[in-house]
């Protein structure tokens, strides 16, 4: 029995951590610089995103390694270092969390659009997927979760990926549902749920969307559709606007609590924050969800 699978058969909702890009550009990182840059490079200020989120109540802290696969680290010089930022972002959250949380290798999107849409090949797709998990599995991290998707046989070639590296570890799948209540793709949360779960997945989901209510709508479908599946969820603060020269989020650290409550109540199992969400709207998750 793995760690998070004795973690989830404890009552109640896990709560999860909150957004990084956000967090680290807080800490200084500049609007386009590779964050994944950072686990090399400046270390402390990753250890002290994860931290802040570990002092909040987050019981699942997410590695700095969205966008850590060759596709997307090609754009910043570093595909050529795909196991070194892995492997580091999955020991510097080790580090912090020690046995008090569990980790999550986090794999966004690869940021290309598979055939026939784009030029990535499905297999292609796994490889570089493959490459990213077994940085993070040698990093340490207690299971997988690949988040943000749009394109189911995108999230295909990520599990199988996963599982060429290790077939054993955890993986949990969400997607994003942010246009007309469907992925950029076009795709329902029923189909999500339907084709994900059947591959075995410990847990679907939908994270990041416009807004905490259609975020919600989304996980009630895949609830509908697939009545026995793991719920996850990670909606952002609401979307963003510009205040000066700074993005802003609507979404009150107390709003978001009052959300979290109505996704515990569709069964959802583990419940944080995506884009805007901060260690203080964690720190109210917490509050509600973990009360006794």
């Amino acid at each position: 029995m793995s760690k998070l699978t004795e973690w989830l058969a404890k009552p109640g909702t896990l709560v999860a951590d909150g957004a990084t890009g956000t967090q680290l550009q807080k800490a200084g990182l500049k609007p386009g610089d590779s964050p994944e840059r950072w686990n090399l490079e400046n270390p402390d200020a990753v250890r002290a995103l994860h931290r802040n989120y570990i002092e909040a109540g987050a019981n699942i802290v997410l590695t700095n390694t969205f966008g850590g696969n060759r596709f997307r680290l090609a754009r910043h010089g570093l595909e050529g270092q795909v196991h070194q930022v892995n492997e580091a972002a999955a020991r510097l959250a080790r580090e912090v969390t020690g046995e008090a949380a569990l980790v999550f290798g986090d794999i966004g999107p690869s940021g290309e659009l598979l055939k026939p849409l784009g030029k990535l090949t499905y297999e292609e797709a796994v490889a570089g997927f493959a490459e990213q998990a077994a940085g993070l599995i040698s990093g340490g991290v207690d299971a997988i979760l690949i988040e943000t998707m749009s394109d189911i046989n995108e999230a295909k070639a990520a599990i199988e990926g996963v599982r060429q590296v290790n077939a054993e570890i955890p993986i949990l799948v969400t997607f994003s549902f942010d246009t007309h209540g469907r992925t950029m793709m076009g795709t329902k949360p029923e189909k999500v749920a339907k084709e994900i779960w059947a591959l075995g997945v410990t847990a679907i989901g939908a994270n990041c969307g416009r807004t905490l209510s259609e975020t919600l709508t989304a996980i009630e479908q895949m609830r509908a559709a697939v009545p026995e599946a793991l719920l996850m969820a990670k909606p952002n603060a609401g979307l963003p606007h510009t205040s000066g020269a700074e993005l802003v989020y609507d979404v009150t650290p107390e709003v978001m609590a009052e959300y979290a409550q109505k996704f515990a109540q569709q069964g959802v199992k583990i419940f944080g924050g995506c884009c805007g969400s901060s260690p203080e709207h964690i720190r109210s998750v917490a509050q509600v969800l973990q009360q006794p």
